[in-house]
């Protein structure tokens, strides 16, 4: 590549690279596709969503002009409904529902919802209220999806309400974790204004466990809501990962949501390992920096990919190549120990597993070697293993149990939600299914403290 084209395509060029790839509707759009809306009495759209948004009644106060109550509609339900707009599997669920999809197209539910939630936004309009106090303190761990939801529910029925937030800034997934092109961070700060302006208390740079340890907070509040989500990416666990040019895909979206943009990635070629949507992430942050291919490799086929289909099309848009029924055996650096080639060996699917899921195999004297520059690594995330061990919870392997009507962990006072209780056959990862747990967790802890106040009296 030449200097001219790394001069263009370097600095703070970059940075335009990241600019939200999906306009919003105009105005004449979304009242077009408002105005086809069938305003279904029993509308499937509706049992479609996880978070139960009135659809029809949101797209109908957009047809009429009632921007701040369609809005209202939305985050009512849905307190990161601004943020789901734009990251939900809308073509899985509401749009999917769509009783127009056995005639013509079905109505763009979730761009709709964006263009009413970006008009709030637009006007700084100011959605709720918090509820009269009824001298309860609740503590939430952590500010994402689940833990605004709950904090946003609690508020509002009378709690006082205090965050506890390891990182700089609140909002968790929806701040860090997912690309800015298709989320802006400042979608999901304003969400969290939202919550804040109910005068819920969120302390940023506190991390349970050495800040403030967990036993503090069970002593200390009513109930305490673990909404921690998920920690970085694993070893893969082969020869050569000490080399240089090796990244976490959790690492490289959250630079660049915090904007700083790996020049190293311009004219190179990209292996990522791994096919669920964090390697499509991945994937496609490389080719905004500046990579000359990306590739994206894995062990299965195409069929067990566990990235959503629309994040599937949108790589193969930015020209991301899927390399199936492949796996990284080693790493081979050059002599300033930085990353050159990768052995990769042919896999084949075997007889289904404890998982549900075909079983890779090797193919005996299938290995190959790939030339490549970076490695971002893409195969699942951690677990906070040592917060919920701190707190004393019953877990499988990471993933906190919970009854499943009440949200309750092991331990009475402390309840789950979000990513900290999906795995292992249990639950959906999605912004908008924590969303919902988050919503419910808040009113199972209103019940009980209801009751116990009662029984108290």
């Amino acid at each position: 590549m030449s200097d001219l084209l790394k001069n263009l395509i370097s600095g703070d060029a970059l940075a335009s690279n990241f600019d939200e790839s999906k306009a919003s509707f105009n105005v004449q759009e979304a009242l077009d596709e408002a105005n086809r809306c069938l305003f279904c009495y029993d509308a499937p759209c509706i049992t479609a969503c996880p978070t139960g948004i009135d659809i029809p009644g949101f797209i109908k106060k957009i047809a009429s002009g009632n921007m701040k109550g369609s809005a209202t509609t939305i985050m009512e339900a849905n307190p990161v409904g601004a943020s789901c707009s734009r990251v939900c599997p809308t073509e899985e669920l509401c749009e999917g529902a769509c009783v127009l999809n056995n005639s013509t197209k079905p109505i763009p539910i979730g761009d709709l919802q964006r263009y009413a939630t970006d008009w709030a936004i637009k006007n700084e309009e100011v959605l709720f209220q918090s509820g009269e106090k009824n001298g309860k303190h609740i503590a939430i761990v952590g500010s994402g999806p689940a833990g605004l939801s709950s904090a946003r529910e609690l508020a509002r029925l009378g709690y006082e309400v205090t965050i506890y937030e390891a990182k700089s800034e609140p909002g968790g997934l929806d701040t860090f974790g997912i690309v800015p092109f298709r989320l802006p961070k400042d979608i999901s700060l304003w969400e969290v204004e939202q919550i804040k302006q109910l005068g819920v208390e969120i302390k940023t740079n506190m991390e349970v466990g050495k800040d403030i340890y967990p036993e503090d907070l069970v002593e200390n509040y009513d109930a305490v809501v673990l909404a921690i989500g998920m920690s970085k990416v694993p070893m893969i666990g082969i020869e050569g990962e000490e080399f240089e040019g090796i990244y976490d895909a959790i690492d490289l979206v959250e630079r660049t949501k915090n904007g700083f943009y790996e020049e190293e990635f311009i004219g190179k070629r990209v292996a990522v390992i791994g096919a669920g949507n964090t390697a499509i992430d991945g994937a496609t942050t490389s080719v905004r920096l500046g990579a000359q291919n990306v590739k994206i490799i894995y062990r299965r086929t195409e069929a067990e990919m566990t990235a959503y289909d629309f994040e599937y099309e949108f790589a193969k848009q930015d020209g991301v190549e899927f390399r199936w029924l492949t796996s990284p055996k080693r790493l081979i650096s050059d002599e300033y120990g930085h990353v050159k080639q990768m052995e990769c060996v042919r896999m084949e699917l075997k007889e289904v597993g404890a998982d549900g899921r075909p079983r890779p195999v090797e193919i005996k004297g299938s290995e190959f070697l790939m030339d490549v520059d970076i490695i971002v690594k893409a195969i699942g995330q951690t677990r906070h293993m040592n917060l919920i061990e701190g707190f004393g919870l019953e877990h499988n392997e990471g993933v906190v149990k919970i009854d499943q009507e009440t949200f309750m962990t092991s331990n009475p006072k402390v309840y789950a939600a979000g990513d900290v209780i999906f795995g292992k056959g249990i639950g959906e990862a999605m912004v908008v299914s924590a969303a919902q747990q988050g919503k419910d967790t808040a009113l199972s802890i209103h019940q009980r403290l209801k009751e116990t106040t009662i029984n108290n009296v």
